[in-house]
């Protein structure tokens, strides 16, 4: 996924291992860690020194900057935020992600949450928080779309993919990806959703893409987001980049975005012993999701 060192779905180690065996000290870690969590909702840990200094310096070697002083105050001039600001933060996430990432909770939506849903209702929103270039939503558009072509009625439903790189959603919206990628779709899901094109490349077949939409958000502001009564809500590998405390508070405002009955999928292991008052934990191997009660 795709989501701020912690974002991406995660953080990675940057594409360029760049000036990693240059110092930055705590002073100034502490000062742009503020800066990247107050401009943009990027949370870093002390721990991850390195990777923040390697990433700051290989944006430095693409606009010339000498020091980080000097980049510091390119990105607080107004002429250069908008254009700097998303490739820093490009710079600072990952998008390593693949199709079908974790087979359990793909199994969860498919054998629990999709019955579930259909005995009662007849349409299906779900979202894909830090979608990264979009192989989980697709994922999941593949899922819903084969569960209710076996189904006589007429269903609709829609996937939204959220996340702050716009890169990312850039490549996650052309649906194309290299040939390697199939080895982790289904074979009947290769041969229904998947159309090879030039290059070694294939795309994500028309009808189903319309089905999906991306739009960026950070994080941060995931309490005002424009999400409201989704049937599902599927966040992996992300809550592991924060504290605990951030971890809640994204937690319960993902929370606050289902309908009753709707139900939030996490990573396994990504939070413990989280209690919420309208919330259930959902029983299924190897997985850790939550059901709205109210």
């Amino acid at each position: 996924m795709s989501d701020p060192a912690g974002q991406s779905g995660a953080v990675c180690e940057p594409r360029q291992q760049a000036g990693c065996s240059q110092h930055i000290d705590d002073r100034q870690f502490a000062r742009w860690t503020r800066l990247l969590e107050g401009r943009a909702g990027l949370f870093i840990a002390p721990e991850r020194k390195s990777f923040l200094a390697s990433g700051l310096r290989a944006r430095m070697r693409e606009t010339g900057c000498e020091d980080l002083a000097e980049y510091y105050q390119l990105l607080s001039s107004p002429a250069m935020q908008a254009r700097e600001w998303p490739l820093l933060v490009d710079q600072l996430t990952v998008h390593e992600t693949c199709f079908f990432r974790h087979a359990p909770s793909m199994r969860l939506v498919e054998k629990v949450v999709l019955p579930e849903h259909s005995a009662s209702m007849t349409t299906f929103n779900a979202w894909s928080v830090a979608c990264s270039t979009g192989e989980e939503a697709y994922s999941l558009a593949m899922l819903i779309d084969h569960f209710y072509a076996g189904n006589s009625t007429a269903r609709r439903f829609g996937v939204t993919g959220t996340d702050i790189s716009l890169p990312a959603l850039q490549q996650a919206r052309t649906g194309a990806y290299m040939d390697r990628r199939l080895k982790d779709i289904p074979e009947d899901f290769r041969e229904r959703y998947c159309t090879p094109v030039i290059q070694r490349r294939f795309e994500v077949e028309k009808e189903l893409r319309e089905r999906v939409c991306f739009a960026q958000l950070n994080l941060r502001d995931v309490a005002s987001a424009p999400m409201a009564d989704m049937d599902l809500v599927f966040c992996q590998n992300l809550l592991i980049y924060y504290d605990r405390e951030r971890r809640l508070e994204i937690v319960n405002s993902l929370s606050d975005c289902l309908r009753p009955g709707g139900v939030l999928v996490l990573g396994p292991g990504e939070l413990l012993n989280w209690q919420h008052p309208h919330m259930e934990k959902v029983r299924y191997q190897d997985t850790l999701a939550y059901r709205r009660t109210d």
